[in-house]
């Protein structure tokens, strides 16, 4: 996965949490037949956690320097919950309404509890400045297309500009501008692939008032310019 400006590489018997929306660029680089890739995905939602965090009475987290993607070993007791969740999909629907919210509850407090437990909680204790920043992350997604002043969304969330600018970079890894920028062109992205948009047509959709400075974003961050990008994925 590509990170802000890091390149990350996890493998089998390891977990990935994101604690918040942050766009990233991702491939399989090891799959065969005989050991295929295979992922299973929980979406988290921040209200149930922030509610079992007061539940729990988990002792306050209070330093801030955590990214909002980080990985961890898979331990036997996070990866029994994941296999009984799945498993539920053999299930009646019956079965899978009853049981499926107390393995995801068991799922939320191990994770809580493990190793990434103390990124979960920073970001979903209201008040903390991680759980600032994932607020302006919401307002900045709801708006992406849109001209923002990223001082005036700092002030939504109750904090200084400059105290803003430091705590998105410090959780994202990319300042809020780029932010925006990269929700923009992955939105675009998937405009081209699944949308029949060509790329001037995109780039409107997304809040571009030029189509040339979209193109020359738009090879900067994947690679190629829209029309080789989408062609080449097409292919895949």
């Amino acid at each position: 996965m590509i990170y802000g400006e890091e390149n990350i590489m996890y493998t089998k018997g390891q977990y990935v949490v994101s604690c918040t929306d942050i766009p990233v660029s991702s491939r399989v680089a090891e799959a065969t037949p005989e050991e295929p890739f295979v992922v299973l995905i929980l979406e988290l939602d921040s209200n149930y956690i922030s509610n079992l965090i007061l539940e729990t009475k988990l002792p306050k987290i209070t330093d801030s320097d955590k990214k909002a993607l980080a990985i961890a070993e898979t331990d036997a007791e996070l990866l029994d919950a994941f296999y009984r969740l799945a498993q539920l999909l053999d299930k009646t629907e019956a079965e899978q309404e009853i049981l499926s919210p107390m393995i995801i509850k068991e799922i939320y407090y191990r994770l809580l509890t493990g190793p990434l437990g103390s990124q979960l909680r920073l970001i979903n204790t209201k008040g903390t400045r991680p759980n600032q920043i994932a607020e302006a992350i919401s307002l900045i997604k709801e708006r992406y297309s849109e001209k923002l002043n990223m001082d005036e969304i700092a002030i939504s969330v109750n904090m200084a500009p400059s105290s803003f600018y430091r705590n998105f970079k410090k959780v994202t890894q990319v300042s809020p501008l780029q932010y925006q920028k990269q929700l923009k062109l992955y939105e675009a992205q998937r405009l081209m692939l699944t949308g029949n948009y060509d790329a001037a047509t995109a780039s409107f959709e997304v809040g571009y008032e030029s189509p040339t400075q979209f193109s020359r974003e738009y090879k900067k961050m994947f690679g190629n310019p829209p029309k080789t990008d989408i062609k080449k994925l097409a292919m895949v």
